[in-house]
């Protein structure tokens, strides 16, 4: 694209931010209702939900942007985004880019030349940042029949007219003000509109549900708690601590689904306190925290669960679970922990991929949750053993806070290891790829509150730096789903964050410096390589429109990505957030 016709392109969206031109509703003469089955198998050309599919691979099977032509890769259109923490997904349908914007903006563009079409802007209220910190964080939309589904910070799932973007139905989830919110969206399972929230201690434990409604009507049908009531399953690993008291097993990152066993998986987060010396010991579980669950999609009711770790640091453990199937041959070479009882070679559907802070990499059998295998990424010292039969950790004694104003090297820190930047999955080549960082922190754990609304939410402090002994923040790492052997791994001083791949033999992803990269999934080999400008915080789709493929990527700030880049400050990236769509010549 040439100069003057992206400024043409970037001037004649802006001009049109706040009305639907004339011609617009064409955009939507060969739009299709979504249905279930679409979902569960979308459009070559469709990237209708966070991760494009709801196993949460990330995969594309587009192909006509591959490691031979990638590096023609020029810019189509841009657009600007609203302020706040910008982590966005594009959401693509029948060639309509649909977008979240920070604080409940959702506008909606002709996918291949960002002609605007509509837009929704949710009242948000005033003081709702005073209740819940990063809160115009809207990471990802969900689609279903004629509507695009959300979540708001003001407690409410809801759902807009996919050609109009009026109101079609909103749900009172929770109140804003008991401090909960979603800061991911949904995923729509068996016709239900599913999602979990983050909880802060003001809202009780009644804050920390997951929620089904139904699509179409927004009627609730299921919520599932993630703290136990007395009476129920795993009340006792709480000890003595009362049920009100029991705080934060948030679950705020996108579930994925399985629609062959109609099972939901979802990841939960730390406690608050996080040190546990401070709830009832170090020697409790405190269910469901840290934990992936498995839930019945049509009762919300738990099949299994899997604790990775009790959590004294705010190491949580809610990011995406890849569903695949696989042999499973663990490398003893590379895999640390192995059940002696897991047949090698034998074929699983198995939930995989690093699902927590810790940077480990986890196998469970899908169906019954069954430990599997698991392996360290990067440096982690929380962690001393896995139990080989039941992955059961054991913590590491000197990783433990007994008191307050104790201070200790943790690794990772509380930005990973992992965090929200996601994974991807390839079956081309049987590899999944990873951003992760090279972080510890210096922890020092605080005093015991009994005040829910006292502003040291986990009770600690601490400071994050660069692993002792590195000098690289960021590292992409390729690793095998059958044996989790490394297969390469990338470096550099910037942060690393989200990733997609396509068939086409790539791996796309970003970092806080401002590049947006292709890689070769074979060899980690870059391809291509822009500089946006500002940290690519947002999670890369492709999709195509009349036969031609598409790559769009949003830039913008969050607490994690700023974070990161003090850890290199060389770099100096900027700050706007912006989307990008970019195409061959």
């Amino acid at each position: 694209m040439t100069r003057v016709a992206g400024l043409v392109a970037i001037l004649g969206a802006a001009t049109l931010l706040f009305a639907l031109p004339v011609h617009g509703q064409d955009a939507f003469k060969n739009f299709r209702p979504v249905t279930d089955a679409m979902l569960a198998k979308p459009d070559d050309g469709d990237w209708p939900m966070w991760r494009r599919t709801l196993n949460n691979w990330g995969y594309s099977p587009l192909d006509q942007v591959s490691r031979r032509n990638v590096a023609q890769l020029r810019m189509v259109w841009t657009r600007p985004l609203t302020n706040g923490d910008q982590e966005g997904t594009p959401l693509i349908h029948d060639g309509i880019l649909y977008f979240p914007n920070p604080g409940d903006v959702t506008q909606a563009f002709v996918a291949a030349t960002g002609e605007f079409l509509w837009e929704y802007r949710r009242s948000m209220p005033s003081d709702v940042g005073e209740f819940f910190p990063a809160a115009t964080t809207n990471r990802n939309l969900a689609i279903y029949d004629n509507l695009i589904l959300d979540n708001g910070a003001d407690g409410y799932a809801y759902a807009m007219d996919a050609k109009t973007g009026k109101l079609a139905w909103e749900t009172l989830i929770l109140d804003y003000r008991h401090g909960a919110k979603n800061s991911s969206g949904p995923i729509v399972a068996d016709g239900k509109v599913i999602s979990g929230r983050s909880c802060e201690p003001e809202g009780g434990p009644e804050a920390c549900v997951i929620t089904a409604f139904d699509a179409k009507t927004g009627k609730e049908l299921w919520r599932h708690r993630t703290i136990p009531k007395p009476g129920e399953p795993g009340n006792e690993s709480w000890g003595n601590i009362p049920y009100e008291q029991r705080w934060h097993v948030g679950m705020w990152m996108v579930p994925s689904y399985d629609p062959e066993t109609k099972l939901v998986y979802v990841g939960t987060s730390v406690t608050a306190p996080a040190p546990k010396f401070m709830l009832a010991g170090n020697d409790k579980q405190y269910l469901y925290h840290n934990s992936t669950l498995a839930l019945d999609v049509s009762t919300g009711n738990m099949r299994w669960y899997f604790q990775h770790v009790v959590d004294s640091w705010d190491l949580d453990h809610p990011f995406e679970r890849l569903i695949v199937d696989t042999d499973v041959s663990p490398d003893p070479s590379a895999v640390k922990w192995i059940n002696p009882s897991a047949q090698r070679g034998e074929k699983h559907r198995v939930i995989t991929g690093i699902p927590g802070k810790t940077g480990l990499v986890y196998t469970l059998d899908a169906a019954t949750g069954k430990f599997l295998w698991a392996r360290e990424t990067t440096h982690q010292n929380v962690i001393s053993e896995l139990n080989k039969e039941s992955g059961a950790a054991k913590v590491n004694p000197d990783a433990e806070f007994t008191a307050s104003g104790q201070t200790k090297l943790i690794c990772p820190s509380t930005s990973g290891g992992k965090n929200y930047p996601s994974g991807t999955y390839s079956p081309q080549t049987g590899l999944m790829f990873f951003p992760l960082q090279n972080t510890c922190m210096e922890e020092t754990s605080g005093e015991r509150t009994l005040d829910p609304n006292e502003n040291s939410l986990y009770r600690f402090s601490s400071k994050i730096v660069v692993t002792p002994g590195e000098k690289n923040v960021g590292t992409l790492q390729a690793i095998s789903v059958a044996t989790g052997k490394t297969e390469w791994k990338v470096e550099q001083r910037a942060g690393m964050l989200s990733l997609m791949s396509t068939a086409g033999g790539l791996v796309f992803g970003g970092d806080v410096s401002g590049h947006f990269r292709a890689y070769d999934q074979k060899t980690g080999q870059i391809l291509w390589d822009v500089n946006l400008g500002a940290p690519v915080n947002g999670y890369p789709a492709t999709f195509s429109v009349g036969g031609k493929q598409y790559i769009a990527v949003s830039t913008g700030g969050s607490g994690l990505a700023f974070g990161l880049a003090r850890l290199a400050p060389e770099l100096h990236p900027g700050s706007g957030n912006q989307l990008f769509v970019f195409a061959l010549p």
